[in-house]
């Protein structure tokens, strides 16, 4: 794959699909940091051919309130992880690049695992649960999870509670993001967002749940940071109607999806503003040609997006 990715970078194809994207934003969808060294090396390569730019800039433009270098870049990180603080952070300060981090606001202060790496470490632990045979089968290390990202949220949760009590043990505690150090990346220039309260998959919610883990995770985050969150980023990219509309109840104009593609300016849709998928381990010519729009453009024809 890396190979054919070089090939792709270095094409007469990558010059072509970037000049015909300048005008559109990338709106890049990072998790956990865990190269150093690589998510450098990203940042310096949009530095020198992009323009990295704020929340507040990319939410004006995306409303259609003011326009936007050419290739202009928008870095976001989903869930909250302790490496946005730990490691990001000094490398964005160090290079004056601005961010945002969507924050899984239930688990603030906390030593709560997120659910998806709870499970993984059950299964190690020898839980089992009807309907997961399979992907435990399959040997890949996220395919339980994402199969629980498929199911009906009452399954989802009904599946993790059968895994706690057939694993030989529980899972060792996680220390998440403080409060204090939420209003440090606020500080610095990485802006806050809403990501729920417990990261389920919003579309797979009834009703009640999906205002309260909308309203709450707003309430909670209000109440860290001194002020209201501005932007909320659907966990896993799930959404519909009745999600949408929830989102903009809750008094946001802009929410963010997961969809691999570049964002048009200003948004079709404010409330599902496309975001492209990016491991911050990943190789310069894997940015290339994701922040080009030629990877989510061959992604698409492969009906994977």
């Amino acid at each position: 794959m890396a190979a054919i990715e070089s090939l792709l970078a270095w094409s007469p194809l990558q010059p072509l699909f970037r000049r015909r994207c300048a005008d559109r934003l990338a709106v890049l969808a990072y998790h956990a940091v865990t190269s150093p060294e690589h998510f450098a090396r990203q940042l310096d390569h949009i530095r020198a051919h992009g323009a990295a730019v704020t929340l507040e800039e990319a939410t004006d433009a995306l409303m259609g309130r003011r326009r936007l270098p050419a290739n202009a870049v928008l870095i976001t990180f989903d869930d909250g992880d302790r490496s946005i603080h730990d490691v990001a952070l000094p490398l964005l300060v160090e290079r004056a690049m601005p961010a945002v981090a969507f924050v899984v606001a239930g688990l603030l202060d906390t030593e709560t695992p997120f659910w998806w790496d709870e499970v993984r470490g059950l299964i190690a632990a020898g839980g089992r649960a009807d309907g997961l045979e399979v992907a435990i089968a399959s040997g890949q290390r996220r395919a339980p999870a994402i199969a629980l990202k498929k199911v009906d949220d009452q399954a989802r949760l009904a599946a993790i509670d059968t895994l706690r009590r057939t694993a030989t043990q529980p899972v060792p505690s996680r220390p998440q993001l403080r409060t204090e150090e939420l209003r440090a990346l606020e500080t610095a220039g990485v802006a806050i967002g809403n990501h729920s309260l417990t990261h389920p998959c919003l579309a797979r919610c009834p009703q009640d749940k999906i205002r309260n883990e909308i309203s709450q995770a707003h309430d909670l985050l209000t109440a860290a940071l001194g002020h209201e969150p501005t932007t909320f980023a659907y966990p896993d990219g799930s959404h519909d109607a009745r999600v949408r509309d929830a989102v903009a109840a809750a008094g946001y104009d802009v929410a963010f999806a997961f969809d691999h593609a570049l964002a048009t300016l200003p948004a079709r849709d404010p409330l599902a503003v496309s975001r492209l998928r990016i491991d911050a381990d990943a190789d310069l010519d894997r940015l290339r040609i994701i922040t080009s729009g030629l990877h989510p453009a061959i992604h698409r024809l492969r009906g994977l997006g």
